[in-house]
């Protein structure tokens, strides 16, 4: 579907769940119970996230960090209602200005997930192959290469890597230290080259836990012990390397509200996803968690009607 013509639909159906109440209820209910808007982004412009944090503020919602979160599991301050924690995965170089600075301006917690290797090289693997494949230089797409074996991948990616070369898309080493310096920034893991995880052996995901921890505390100074899952995607395998690398939290894409209850799994936290791009009324839509559950449950009626078609006939 054209973009354009997706968000305009899109559009329609968040104004409509606007006027018919539900975010209304589910931000009312989210404020008045022991329950955080878990939110993540990736490369928001400054107006999506300014005004973001402005329309959480203006209804009253509480900005929260990892680190109170993990105060909360161990029950050393009492779980809230009405909070907020923002996140951000990979590490874009646009997070300097559109996410670090207004964190600073507005005083709010934000945590982002870094990638190092991007860091270090200026690019994330999938901008080599959204270019060549747009140009005709491979036949291999983000998509299908996200569903191959790590092996393999890597031995595309290292033919695609001598046809083309993007512009630097990744934060500098230097920014992540400059980032890691304000009062309300931490920085949390990513891996090193984001591959997904479960498509790599258990040495490969060691590795790319390990060593991506220690580049980041040897560049800032401070201790990182919060993950976020690339393409949110982890078994049980991934949890256990973690724990065993002495991780304290891990974030998944699981859209759901972080309670008390989800907490008790501290490497498989949920968040609710920002779409950079969508309406203002989708996004809202998106971060009370109205767009994700009712899509959910409408696409649940759905399929249990045709069920009911199919037996009739």
């Amino acid at each position: 579907m054209n973009k354009s013509i997706r968000n305009l639909v899109c559009y329609l159906i968040a104004y409509t769940f606007i006027l018919t109440g539900f975010v209304r209820r589910a931000t009312k209910k989210t404020l008045n119970t022991k329950c955080i808007l878990s939110l993540y982004f990736h490369k928001p412009t400054k107006n999506e996230f300014e005004c973001c944090i402005r329309w959480l503020k203006k209804k009253g919602f509480r900005f929260v960090s990892p680190h109170e979160i993990e105060r909360m599991r161990k029950e050393e301050i009492p779980f809230p209602k009405g909070a907020v924690l923002l996140t951000v995965d990979d590490g874009w170089q646009s997070n300097a200005a559109n996410v670090v600075e207004v964190a600073n301006r507005y005083e709010v917690p934000v945590t982002i997930f870094v990638s190092t290797t991007p860091a270090e090289e200026g690019v994330y693997w999938w901008s080599y192959v959204q270019q060549a494949y747009k140009r005709g230089l491979t036949e291999f797409s983000k998509k299908s290469l996200k569903k191959m074996p790590e092996e393999i991948r890597l031995g595309i990616l290292q033919e695609v890597k001598k046809k083309v070369f993007p512009n630097r898309d990744a934060m500098t080493v230097e920014q992540v230290i400059a980032a890691s310096g304000s009062p309300y920034v931490t920085i949390g893991s990513h891996t090193q080259t984001h591959p997904i995880l479960i498509n790599c052996n258990e040495m490969q995901v060691y590795e790319e836990l390990k060593f991506s921890r220690q580049k980041l505390e040897s560049w800032t100074g401070k201790e990182v012990v919060y993950f976020s899952y690339p393409n949110g995607d982890y078994s049980g395998r991934e949890v256990q390397i973690l724990k065993t690398l002495n991780y304290r939290l891990a974030f998944s894409t699981h859209p759901q509200y972080l309670t008390p209850e989800s907490l008790k799994n501290s490497f498989t936290l949920p968040r609710f996803g920002f779409l950079e791009g969508a309406s203002t009324a989708e996004n809202i839509c998106r971060i009370t968690g109205v767009w994700q559950l009712v899509i959910k449950k409408l696409l649940a009626k759905a399929q249990r009607r045709n069920s009911i078609s199919s037996r009739t006939f």
